[in-house]
């Protein structure tokens, strides 16, 4: 994701990001690799990111939440550092966050590298325990990115002068549709009813503790903001799940 961003697909490759391997990530960057233990050998990681940014900061709340601590590298979005020459060959789609792995291999999408690490550190799961739950898991996280994380993005990227030609993230030139900033709005409101449906009779999106998808949800209310949107002040289920989960996902 560039400044803000929204999710880009997974790919199947074995490089997430289409990685020039690892002379790309050791030649630019300056700073060393934290060794972690798995549960079969230490790997080493890196985390690229821009803590201000909505999609970095899904990753951050996970990691703080489990535990895990990278060696992190900030890319500044702002400046358009996300465009340099150096960090296009760790990220070609000029997107942050991108975990780097010892053997070359970048993970190149927020919800990629979240379930990644949670195979690696399984204790403290966020991405369900057993296959039903995470199932729903994964169809409650897709519905909170696509209709909360991106509607916000598609009504910012399609109104604010800063991402005149970058309406959507990456290295090429999209016009803005200024028409898609109220579709994004309406598309938020229509999030927030339907988040405040789900939640009759519930603490959390998905069983009895936070997984993914609060920490998603959490984010899009916070990322709302800067267009200006809040959540409706009748839809009290919404209210109480945030004061509810907000003092447990205190982070960045």
């Amino acid at each position: 994701m560039d400044f803000p961003g929204v999710l880009s697909p997974v790919t199947s490759q074995r490089s997430m990001c289409a990685v020039g391997g690892q002379q790309a990530i050791r030649r630019g960057w300056k700073g060393t690799m934290l060794p972690v233990h798995t549960s079969n050998r230490a790997l080493s990681m890196k985390l690229y990111t821009f803590d201000a940014a909505p999609n970095p900061r899904r990753v951050n709340i996970f990691l703080k939440y489990k535990g895990i601590q990278l060696a992190t590298q900030q890319i500044d979005l702002r400046s358009g550092q996300q465009f340099s020459a150096d960090f296009r060959a760790i990220s070609p789609r000029c997107i942050v966050p991108a975990l780097a792995l010892d053997d070359g291999t970048v993970i190149c999408d927020g919800m990629a590298i979240c379930w990644y690490l949670e195979s690696r550190y399984p204790k403290s799961p966020l991405l369900g325990t057993e296959p039903l739950q995470q199932a729903q898991v994964f169809s409650w996280d897709q519905y909170v990115c696509m209709e909360g994380l991106s509607t916000v993005a598609e009504a910012l990227r399609n109104r604010s002068d800063a991402f005149k030609d970058r309406a959507l993230p990456g290295p090429g030139r999209i016009a803005q549709i200024p028409a898609l900033e109220a579709r994004g709005r309406q598309r938020l409101h229509s999030f927030w009813q339907r988040l405040d449906e789900h939640l009759e009779g519930r603490e959390f999106v998905v069983g009895n503790s936070i997984i993914l998808a609060d920490i998603d949800a959490f984010v899009v209310v916070d990322f709302a903001g800067w267009i200006k949107e809040r959540i409706p002040e009748r839809l009290l289920r919404v209210h109480a799940w945030y004061q509810r989960i907000k003092p447990l996902l205190a982070g960045p």
